[in-house]
């Protein structure tokens, strides 16, 4: 993994701007912290920060080649988990490789078919190529878009980066947000509209989309779509095909020439990985799998068993470790520590986040990557499969918006009347939902309750799952550990998007059909523990710290959260102290992560100066 930058402008000498393309690259130090390079033309300024995992030695960048009497030149962010396959069909095609990488094969990918070499790719990538000859840059993301890649066209100039810390570092790029930002900000964040950037003309190349830049403009394709057909294999059939498509997924992800692990919470999801992990590693003589789990401080005095966790990991964590021989490693976070990464959290996200769903998972990277470089996580898994509640239960279902912020009541009623009327939360949230459905790819004369819940899958990997996977590459990268995540393979997700709900929920089961599939590689006992979220403090001192923060943000005359914020109504909250509220987005945000979302907000506008235009 890594962070590349650059800058294309047809008007301007970039040799000689060298500083800034450096200036930009530097900000991606905790991305690539093993290497950095820096590669200049006339019109193209390229830069790139490396996080060694496979051949040191071969898979420099900038990474240059000539072909004829055209050269290429590739950053890349990212892993190709097909590597040997296409290696294969290249040299079938008469080309010599000189190195052991994937980003070579990346790059003569791109030689060889262009713009349609995504089409061949089975990994997570954000990555340019420059064409020298052509004055062409080319600029592709995964199709779930696991690697980030942001954009800004200022007149002449194309400006891109792993992370909107590296654009906000050019010159042409000011800290600004419009009504619209703030909408991103207030009305769905954390989450975000796919393909904006949040900041003032700043937008997102999207997961499955590739563009061109050149001196006609910017031309935008989207490559890759879910497709809708009727389901055909048998339950027997459909079981066996999920079973190797785990299995090989998992089984390609675990390459690597550095230490890998794997996040084990003791759910169904990150059982199966590491199972499969720690049985692999046995198989290949690569010894005894490392497993990490993440707890808190006295959770185990104030855990409490609700709708959304039913029980805590600790039993099953140990369950699993022992059953499978991994070497596992505990992770306990303490109350002030959590409070603290809050900040660092948004550093890491260059935007108010999941608050401690952030900051612990920033807090457990960094732990992680004392000893490895590598780890394989569960996300994605409730999105393909339907493991949330909102899969399951008619209220969720029938809302008429995103299933996951049920209620704009939750987040208005701290909002001052000049910023509501200023951005509109309602009709914001509406347009946006709207939009999203007008993307579902419909199967005719589908039933309408199917063709619902396709909605709600569609809503789900495009929405939530991209929150969760923008979370899980900020927190994880900020500390230069790759997380990869094997339930985001496409062939998959693709797979799996036709069956039918009635095996997806076999058994009457949240992910019943991932559970039939996974029978024989997880004790019984694993397979029917009921869903529970990632973990989060319990301890009322998490609470009691980010009131007194707010609070004390509040008695601020310099906060920029002053002129945003109903100060009245946030008070009266932070006076009943006994009600935590339900949550406000997804499954764990409550009342204390509205808090703390706020801290975020404010911390946010002051280190990164954001003017409101």
């Amino acid at each position: 993994m890594c962070g590349i930058a650059g800058w294309i402008d047809f008007k301007a000498d970039l040799s000689q701007h060298k500083s800034i393309i450096e200036e930009m690259t530097k900000t991606l130090v905790p991305r690539g912290p093993d290497a950095e390079g820096i590669w200049t033309s006339s019109h193209a300024a390229l830069g790139h920060r490396r996080l060694i995992v496979v051949d040191p030695a071969g898979g420099i960048q900038p990474m240059v080649r000539k072909q004829g009497d055209s050269t290429y030149v590739l950053i890349y962010n990212g892993e190709l988990y097909n590597t040997m396959d296409l290696r294969k069909e290249l040299e079938a095609k008469g080309h010599i490789f000189y190195s052991n990488s994937d980003t070579e094969v990346l790059l003569v990918s791109f030689i060889e078919w262009g713009p349609d070499c995504v089409d061949h790719l089975n990994g997570i990538f954000a990555f340019g190529v420059w064409n020298e000859k052509e004055q062409s840059l080319f600029l592709a993301r995964d199709r779930f878009g696991v690697k980030p890649l942001f954009y800004a066209v200022r007149e002449s100039s194309l400006i891109f980066a792993s992370e909107l810390k590296a654009i906000l570092k050019h010159p042409f790029v000011k800290p600004e947000i419009d009504s619209e930002g703030l909408a991103e900000i207030f009305a769905l964040g954390p989450a975000r509209t796919p393909g904006h950037g949040v900041f003032k003309n700043v937008s997102e190349v999207r997961p499955s989309h590739c563009m061109i830049y050149n001196a006609q403009g910017l031309h935008k394709h989207k490559y890759w779509s879910l497709e809708s057909y009727p389901h055909t294999d048998s339950l027997e059939e459909t079981i066996q095909k999920v079973r190797d498509l785990v299995i090989d997924t998992i089984e390609r992800q675990l390459v690597s020439d550095v230490p890998v692990c794997t996040f084990l919470s003791g759910g169904l999801d990150s059982s199966a990985i590491s199972a499969l992990a720690a049985k692999h590693f046995k198989n290949t003589n690569r010894g005894q799998l490392h497993t990490f789990s993440i707890d808190y401080v006295d959770n185990d005095i104030y855990f409490k068993p609700s709708d959304f966790q039913p029980n805590s990991d600790a039993p099953w964590v140990k369950r699993m470790s022992t059953e499978f021989d991994t070497l596992h490693h505990y992770i306990t976070i303490d109350t002030p520590q959590l409070v603290k990464a809050l900040v660092d959290a948004v550093e890491a996200r260059d935007l108010p986040g999941m608050a401690d769903v952030d900051s612990s998972l920033w807090l457990f990277c960094r732990e992680i990557k004392k000893s490895h470089v590598v780890g394989l996580s569960g996300e994605c898994a409730d999105e393909v499969f339907g493991g949330y509640p909102w899969f399951h239960k008619k209220d969720a279902l029938e809302a008429n918006t995103f299933p996951w912020s049920r209620t704009m009541a939750e987040r208005t009623k701290v909002l001052s009347p000049d910023i509501i009327n200023f951005i509109s939360p309602e009709d914001y949230v509406s347009r946006r939902y709207r939009e999203t459905l007008d993307e579902v790819p419909r199967l005719q004369g589908e039933d309408p309750l199917e063709a619902r819940r396709r909605e709600m899958f569609y809503l789900n990997i495009n929405w939530f799952m991209s929150t969760l996977l923008d979370r899980k590459d900020r927190m994880s990268m900020a500390s230069g550990l790759e997380v990869r995540v094997p339930y985001c393979d496409h062939r998959l997700v693709q797979y799996v998007w036709n069956i039918p709900w009635s095996m997806k929920a076999l058994g009457g089961r949240e992910k019943g059909l991932l559970r039939q599939a996974l029978k024989g590689i997880l004790p019984d006992d694993v397979l029917e523990r009921r869903k529970s979220p990632y973990p989060k403090t319990h301890n009322p001192a998490y609470e009691k710290a980010v009131h007194s923060w707010l609070l004390d943000i509040l008695n601020d005359s310099s906060s920029p959260l002053l002129s945003l914020v109903d100060i009245k109504s946030i008070r009266q909250i932070a006076s009943n102290e006994s009600d935590y509220g339900k949550p406000w987005f997804g499954q764990l945000m409550a009342t204390p992560q509205l808090f703390a979302y706020l801290i975020q907000i404010d911390t946010w506008m002051r280190k990164y100066n954001v003017s409101i235009v």
